[in-house]
């Protein structure tokens, strides 16, 4: 199944699901707020994305989300804030792509994701990769060729650092072209693109919310989309297979997980409100204006998700022989 029927199948059984769900005895209305732990910078897609979500699921559970930044190596502040938290719904963690591969990328890494208690996927959409207006390329045939001409000198910003889904996705293209590129590591996706957009490197893979307006206003230059298909946010930007790379396929995505032990009638209450929060037409509105699908679904396939994500990119660190740091 595409992910983009995927995702419209799951938004038209999300209201569904919605209204069956029966009333929970958790209440989060007694004016206590909940904190949404962001692990990288304000401004990047994952930060994006848990603001939207955030104010829709303050209105539907009566009382406010909070937004809270809180950045550091290779997301472990944000891990340590969730899994030291009560286990009572009112810590709950916004993770990207960026967040899983972070734990096959490191060696004797202190968290499990697996053991975090999954509560909806939010979204999912490509990376694109973008390059610095004033660099001589339109097209990934035409930055190759640039490559090649000039060894070593090439420049990727990877946000999330070192091990990040971008970082790796910088490797990927790496491996997968031959060329010698310079991987300079971010503490998140909104730092690097401040570095693109001054001129200060050459390309960055990431994902598309923040990407989009900048492409369209011409800041950047939009070489190509890492789905299957073109993006209908981004119809003029090729995927990388029709770009001649036939294998290279990824997808971001951002999803809310709780501390370990969280009560499944409050994992519960929390789902409902994100099932409200991505029914939202205003959210369908925005997230597909910024290249993303609303998907929703059940905590269990959440779960499987991950644990898949996680086999795919520990494959993808071997293939690319990428020692875990």
């Amino acid at each position: 199944m595409t992910h983009t029927f995927k995702a419209i199948l799951t938004t038209l059984a999300v209201s569904v699901a919605v209204a069956a769900t029966p009333v929970l005895a958790q209440d989060f209305s007694d004016g206590k707020p909940i904190r949404m732990i962001v692990g990288v910078a304000a401004g990047g897609a994952t930060d994006v994305t848990a603001r939207i979500i955030a104010q829709k699921m303050t209105q539907s559970l009566g009382t406010t989300v909070i937004v809270e930044n809180k950045t550091g190596a290779f997301f472990e502040p944000a891990y340590r804030e969730v899994t030291s938290a009560a286990p009572d719904g009112r810590t709950i963690f916004m993770i990207s792509a960026s967040t899983t591969v972070t734990q096959p990328g490191r060696k004797d890494f202190a968290y499990d994701i697996r053991k975090l208690e999954p509560i909806a996927e939010v979204s999912e959409g490509p990376f694109i990769l973008t390059t610095r207006k004033s660099l001589p390329v339109k097209t990934v045939a035409e930055l190759v060729a640039y490559g090649k001409a000039n060894p070593g000198k090439l420049s990727f910003g990877s946000g999330g650092g070192a091990g990040s889904s971008l970082s790796l996705a910088a490797e990927l293209f790496k491996l997968r072209s031959g060329l010698t590129i310079i991987n300079v590591p971010y503490k998140g996706a909104a730092n690097a693109l401040t570095d693109l957009l001054g001129g200060h490197i050459d390309a960055m893979f990431d994902a598309l919310p923040v990407q989009v307006p900048q492409v369209k206003s011409g800041a950047v230059t939009g070489v190509a989309v890492t789905s299957a298909k073109r993006s209908p946010a981004l119809p003029d930007v090729p995927t990388m297979m029709e770009s001649g790379f036939k294998d290279f396929e990824a997808y971001n995505y951002f999803g809310l997980l709780a501390t370990p032990g969280t009560p499944k009638p409050v994992i519960a209450k929390l789902r409902e409100a994100v099932l409200k929060a991505v029914a939202a037409p205003d959210v369908i509105a925005e997230f597909e204006k910024q290249g993303m699908q609303p998907v929703g679904g059940t905590s269990e396939a959440f779960a499987k998700m991950l644990a898949e994500d996680l086999d795919r990119w520990t494959k993808v660190i071997k293939e690319a022989g990428i020692e875990p740091q």
